[in-house]
């Protein structure tokens, strides 16, 4: 078969999966990530170092020893995983719902960190401007605070994005290669390697490192014309 011949018969799917499970996870975290990095970047409580470690610990822990535990803890061993069988009829593990969950986990980082940064550099008079005039945290959060972050926020949406749709070794362990439901284009990638199938393994990778460059060259030129916007 030569190149051709498989970039026509190009499956679809594991891509769809990846994007799917980028977008849910995105959104998830977005939701969890803002209040935590903003009580993060406005706290002194001596919790807050404690809080940041944990936050940030998917980064230097190994995709295995995280993957792991996150199996373990939603498999029917757990009382978590046992809980959600058990009274909803749901299993937690080799399916897609597995998967946005690992993905929190595993992402967590890559959207509280920027969020957390951007918010630490907001003029501390602007925020208290709006605490005086009547405005509550919340409504500074959404209305003062975001509108002045926007290169951290974009950077923290692409960031963790891309990050969900590359990652490997925590969707394997959790999810397995289920075609349709968790077989995503990284899983795909290591089971052509692994048949020795280069040639696909070549185009599914290539198209990866291209949305990449692309997604990251969008965000750099973003923030920088937000720079200059503000010089």
């Amino acid at each position: 078969m030569n190149f051709f011949d498989t970039l026509s018969n190009l499956e679809l799917e594991p891509f769809v999966l990846s994007f799917k499970l980028a977008f849910a996870t995105t959104l998830i975290l977005f939701i969890i990530a803002l209040p935590l990095a903003w009580w993060l970047s406005q706290t002194k409580s001596k919790a807050k170092p404690i809080l940041e470690a944990i936050t940030a610990l998917p980064i230097v822990l190994p995709p295995s020893v995280l993957g792991f535990y996150i199996l373990y803890t939603l498999s029917l061993n757990s009382p978590i995983g046992a809980f959600f069988d058990e009274y909803f009829g749901i299993k937690l593990v080799f399916n897609f719902t597995g998967l946005v969950i690992a993905s929190c986990f595993y992402s967590l980082p890559f959207m509280v960190q920027p969020l957390q940064s951007g918010f630490e550099t907001l003029n501390k008079n602007m925020l208290e401007a709006s605490y005086i005039s009547g405005k509550s945290k919340f409504t500074t959060l959404l209305y003062v605070a975001l509108p002045n972050i926007k290169p951290a926020l974009l950077t923290a949406i692409i960031v963790t994005f891309a990050h969900t749709v590359g990652e490997f070794g925590v969707v394997l362990m959790v999810g397995g290669s289920i075609p349709e439901e968790t077989k995503v284009a990284s899983v795909a990638i290591y089971e052509f390697v692994e048949i020795l199938d280069y040639e696909s393994a070549h185009i599914y990778s290539g198209i990866m490192v291209i949305l990449s460059f692309i997604v990251l060259f969008g965000v750099y030129v973003f923030n920088a014309k937000q720079k200059k916007t503000f010089i």
